[in-house]
């Protein structure tokens, strides 16, 4: 369950830029939008795909809301884990509500079996007026989990978000001009600690072109780059 939750944390911080539609530069506000996502290891392998589509659109008041429905697959197709997630644009700003990062699925299992749960934090923010040398808000969650008496928390916190430069980046899917936005994360459970950074490419119109993740020491983890679209 751990590396579960850990994993898609990780990912849906770092997703969390994607767009287009009024109110977003940054993220995509039109049902029947879809992404595809193919995610590589530190020697450029494939490790697996993250597909996901935009499968509602709401207002609400002055605000946009979307319902954005995530799979995550292996290396050869196969479905691992799915899940939705929701955001919201309002007064040029897109927010991703950090206790929608937890699966409800998963909470109302393992609340079934008698785990009390409880989640906290900040959530995501991305401004639509991005320029380089801007600084954005610090984004965290934590999730305290107790069960018959033993207790676990998990929490991840992504700091020294900065937009770096302006540059092209190209993938399968096309070429691309992106915001190079980079941030530290550090993820802490059960003890034990770990801090890495990584950089954000994100397209005007489109969102996440390509993500980098970096150990301490600086050496490359894993890249994710969009591979198809339909917007």
């Amino acid at each position: 369950m751990k590396n579960i939750i850990i994993l898609l944390l990780y990912f849906l911080f770092s997703l969390g830029i994607t767009a287009q539609d009024g109110c977003s530069k940054y993220y995509p506000m039109k049902e029947g939008s879809s992404f595809e996502y193919t995610n590589y290891n530190k020697k450029g392998k494939v490790e697996g795909i993250t597909s996901y589509n935009i499968s509602s659109v709401s207002s609400e008041g002055a605000a946009t809301k979307a319902t954005l429905n995530l799979v995550l697959s292996d290396k050869k197709g196969k479905e691992n884990y799915n899940t939705s997630y929701t955001y919201t644009c309002e007064n040029n700003m897109v927010s991703i509500d950090y206790k929608s990062l937890f699966p409800a699925a998963m909470m109302k299992q393992y609340e079934s079996m008698g785990m009390k749960m409880q989640i906290s934090g900040n959530d995501i923010e991305v401004p639509n007026n991005l320029q380089v040398g801007k600084e954005l808000k610090d984004a965290n969650v934590t999730i305290n989990m107790n069960m018959t008496g033993m207790d676990m928390s998990i929490a991840v916190d992504m700091t020294n978000r900065k937009v770096l430069n302006k540059e092209n980046v190209t993938t399968v899917a096309g070429t691309f001009t992106c915001y190079v936005i980079s941030e530290n994360t550090t993820s802490k459970t059960m003890g034990a600690t770990l801090e890495m950074s990584s950089k954000l490419w994100l397209s005007e119109g489109l969102g996440m072109v390509k993500h980098e993740t970096y150990k301490k020491n600086g050496d490359l983890v894993s890249r994710t780059e969009l591979t198809k679209f339909l917007k």
